[in-house]
């Protein structure tokens, strides 16, 4: 009976004796600061449980890069055209050079060219310039590198303004190319 209550005592006591070593006390943590501990490694003075703060920034996946590259190339995904054309300017052509950049190092992503135009005109032949548009964004993109199994083009014609007026600064928002991941 003697050995069992030494094991029970043991199992109280082995346990007391670890949490009682693993404490700190404010001494040490004076001692950890002024030992040349620094910054790096202090001990949270306000908090109660000693845990230690040690900001880590967590690495970025490769997918999750791309979604951000994504994200920032839809915000200038689209180019302007001139009444009755689908030459491509010279503002569109720096929009449509990050594109590419982007497209060529990520050849597995896929983009559809959406052609659009203002109200004025039938609505046949809105939807043959919107065509002309989408492939002039294409082909651009195509001469810059981009493969031409990453894109697809469709066109909308009068059928989708962005601004719903009839002004020529609602037109020449609405004469536009736009690039969709």
């Amino acid at each position: 009976m003697n050995a069992n209550q030494l094991v029970k005592g043991l199992f109280i006591a082995v346990p007391m004796m670890t949490l009682a070593a693993c404490s700190t006390t404010k001494d040490v943590e004076d001692a950890d600061t002024t030992n040349g501990m620094g910054g790096a490694g202090q001990v949270e003075q306000g908090g109660t449980n000693g845990v230690e703060i040690d900001a880590i920034e967590r690495t970025k996946t490769p997918e999750e890069i791309r979604q951000e590259q994504v994200a920032a190339l839809a915000q200038v995904n689209m180019v302007f055209f001139e009444f009755d054309d689908s030459r491509i300017s010279a503002t569109a052509g720096a929009v449509l050079q990050q594109h590419a950049d982007f497209l060529v190092k990520n050849p597995n992503i896929r983009v559809t060219i959406e052609g659009h135009c203002d109200e004025r005109g039938t609505p046949e032949y809105n939807i043959a310039l919107g065509e002309r548009r989408a492939k002039a964004v294409v082909q651009y993109l195509q001469n810059l590198g981009v493969s031409s199994s990453q894109l697809t083009t469709v066109s909308y014609g009068e059928e989708k303004p962005l601004v719903r007026s009839s002004t020529n600064e609602a037109y020449a928002q609405n004469r536009r190319g736009v690039i969709v991941y």
